[in-house]
């Protein structure tokens, strides 16, 4: 079955029902919207975030619909639907705080979806900019972007994604301590390799720290001072 939804477009039965909703208030996807389409790692789900055209009156959207009427900065193709991943992560910048912005934008980073130095030639916002000089292309995961971002205040040396003893591992802050994380999904042989790594670590001198998702995300106070403890006692330090 073919039918119109909005002049001059023709969709199938089955079609894509957030872009048929987007094509028939003449709007285009874009922020965390695009972002979660594209398999990027999204803190929190929830809103729809759509472009609306500049000179585009009152629009009629569903709640839970955040309509943002910024320029893009990547020419957008009049019949889009979906923004363009730079004009999306754009708007995240500016949309989101600033942590959410930059576990997005490591994201995108992480899976080569984007290019820093190429970004950097684009007429970015200001909060675009911020975001990019601070993102880096190593967090396989939000939770280590999270985890990274709010440990910079203790000023010393951490290093996403180390190679350590044959693996690599999610943290390495100075020379000795690792931080490991375990995911919503962290189970099985994974978890088990993982086990027999941090004894390795263990037996030749390094202090193996792993926290789980929902410590991570939900009691982030408690992980903290079990961290800056160990900093304070110096157990990142290598033996003299």
């Amino acid at each position: 079955m073919i039918f119109r939804p909005r002049n001059g477009w023709v969709a199938v039965k089955d079609a894509d029902w957030l872009a048929l909703g987007a094509v028939r208030r003449g709007l285009v996807l874009s922020c965390l919207t695009v972002a979660e389409r594209r398999g990027l790692w999204v803190p929190e789900k929830g809103n729809w975030h759509v472009v609306a055209p500049r000179h585009a009156g009152r629009i009629q959207v569903p709640q839970r619909t955040v309509v943002h009427w910024s320029a893009p900065i990547v020419p957008r193709e009049p019949d889009a639907v979906e923004d363009d991943l730079p004009n999306a992560l754009a708007l995240v910048a500016q949309c989101q705080p600033f942590e959410t912005a930059l576990i997005v934008w490591e994201s995108a980073l992480n899976r080569n979806l984007i290019d820093a130095q190429s970004m950097a030639r684009l007429p970015l916002p200001a909060a675009a900019r911020d975001v990019l000089a601070r993102a880096r292309p190593f967090a396989d995961s939000g939770l280590e972007t999270i985890v990274v971002h709010r440990l910079r205040w203790l000023n010393v040396p951490m290093l996403p994604q180390a190679w350590v003893l044959g693996h690599r591992v999610d943290l390495l802050i100075g020379e000795r301590l690792v931080i490991q994380i375990d995911g919503a999904t962290h189970t099985g042989a994974q978890r088990t390799s993982d086990i027999e790594h941090d004894a390795q670590l263990d037996l030749r001198g390094y202090h193996v720290l792993r926290f789980s998702y929902e410590q991570i995300m939900e009691h982030w106070e408690q992980v903290q001072a079990v961290i800056t403890e160990a900093v304070a006692q110096g157990l990142h330090r290598a033996p003299r």
